[in-house]
């Protein structure tokens, strides 16, 4: 074989690119076109969800949604140009001229829908239908008389989520508290232009809310979270992965690879990208169940597994009265439930209190009806797989709190980027809620906080 010397292997190369249209077009490309498409993606997505999830103006939007993102977007978005379709219930945002823009789309069960790079566009014809809610019903089923008699609060808790609303004790940016005993709020607050049907999006809280869904599904005999994911990519001769089982993806303990820790899923989260195609992809690198990684994948793997069953989240939130809740999902129709869910904090009391009742629902039209099976509050309350080296411990799709002193050593809570939190103690019968907008320079300390609010009830 013949060797080039380098003074000719730099011309043989000039010379390839010149020739090669491919090669000539690959060296126009930018490499920021992805991150700006990204960039576009994001503000399309919080922009469509913060308007008709959350019922936000466009100026709290830009204030709190989208601030405090990721470094690698955050100097893009604020540049984009957005066009919104209030008939269409559309979201368009520009990033690259010639090219189409970023678009989300908003539907009344699912909420909003990130389309792929490239969406060509689409067109309903008509205005679409908003949800229906049921707020003059009884609390939890609606919001008539959800609040305790008045003077029940302990003059401590106002001082508790007094000093939470203001910032001063606790740190970070809420946006929400509320404390829930005995079937009752006994104390809310919201900062200025919130209300009780503010939504916002959960993060990582959506992974709790995906352990609900698949307890149901338990209940109803669709899934088995000891048997091995049902997922059709790895069901192929040879590949390891299908021993994993859905008790090892809702323990963090699948072993597969993730790139970063919390497995960051950018083009699913940002760049349309489908779950069935990004989150099926990684290869096993520890024997399942011997390690904790905490990663978005396993419970997009999780949900992706428990849909081979019977798997409707607006149907268990409406029985729930949980009517302002939305569990996104790509556009292919698979739920991003590893963060995408936009809920109020009163929703998420009601979650709560489906703990307190151990699974049963006492409150709707169907009188006592069971949603989780008897051992699922035991179940997620479980450290029984590999543990985080951290503050607290892992369950099933719940962080634990059983090592916080000061705190119920059956405290379980289900936490999310920006300061996300629902706090269940079913020994005291006992919800807490705190939304924010946090940043990672202003953390809020929930175990602070809930020691504090322990305090004061038990005083």
């Amino acid at each position: 074989m013949m060797k080039l010397k380098p003074a000719a292997l730099i011309f043989a190369l000039i010379a390839s690119m010149i020739l090669s249209p491919l090669a000539f077009a690959q060296s126009e490309e930018k490499p920021d076109h992805y991150v700006r498409a990204l960039a576009a993606g994001y503000k399309a997505q919080f922009i469509c969800s913060g308007l008709w999830n959350g019922w936000k103006n466009i100026s709290d939007i830009e204030a709190d949604e989208l601030t405090g993102i990721y470094d690698r977007i955050a100097a893009i978005v604020p540049t984009l140009k957005v066009d919104i379709d209030e008939t269409e219930r559309q979201v368009h945002v520009a990033y690259r001229e010639n090219h189409s823009p970023r678009t989300a789309i908003w539907n009344r069960q699912t909420g909003c829908t990130a389309m792929p790079i490239n969406f060509g566009g689409l067109k309903t014809g008509a205005p679409v239908k908003l949800r229906e809610f049921s707020d003059d019903l009884a609390w939890p089923m609606g919001d008539r008389d959800a609040m305790g008699v008045p003077g029940s609060s302990p003059p401590q808790l106002s001082q508790i989520v007094e000093a939470a609303s203001n910032n001063t004790r606790y740190g970070g940016k809420t946006s929400a508290v509320l404390v829930i005993s005995d079937d009752k709020i006994l104390i809310e607050a919201y900062k200025s232009g919130h209300d009780l049907h503010t939504a916002q999006r959960t993060w990582s809280v959506a992974k709790s809310i995906a352990g609900t869904l698949i307890g149901h599904s338990v209940q109803e005999g669709f899934s088995d979270v000891n048997a091995p994911a049902k997922i059709l990519q790895w069901m192929k001769f040879g590949d390891p992965r299908k021993h994993i089982t859905l008790d090892n993806l809702m323990r963090m303990s699948s072993g597969l690879t993730s790139d970063t820790a919390g497995n960051r899923t950018d083009p699913i989260y940002m760049g349309g990208a489908s779950v069935t195609e990004r989150a099926t992809s990684w290869p096993l690198l520890h024997k399942p169940g011997s390690r904790f990684r905490y990663a978005n994948n396993d419970t997009l793997l999780a949900v992706h597994a428990a849909r081979s069953g019977r798997f409707e989240p607006y149907s268990l939130f409406q029985k729930l009265g949980m009517t302002r809740t939305y569990a996104e999902t790509d556009w292919q129709d698979n739920y991003i439930l590893s963060s995408q869910v936009w809920t109020t904090a009163r929703d998420l009391g009601r979650l709560g209190m489906l703990y307190l009742n151990n699974g049963m629902w006492p409150y709707g039209a169907e009188g006592d009806e069971r949603l989780l099976p008897e051992n699922w509050l035991a179940y997620v309350s479980d450290p029984a797989g590999p543990q985080p080296d951290r503050e607290f411990g892992y369950g099933a799709t719940f962080w634990l709190m059983n090592n916080t002193p000061g705190v119920p050593k059956d405290t379980i809570g289900a936490f999310g980027n920006r300061g996300q939190y629902l706090i269940i103690i079913p020994s005291m019968d006992v919800v807490i809620v705190r939304r924010g907008y946090d940043s990672r320079a202003t953390r809020f300390d929930i175990a602070a906080f809930t020691i504090d609010v322990v305090k004061a009830l038990g005083s």
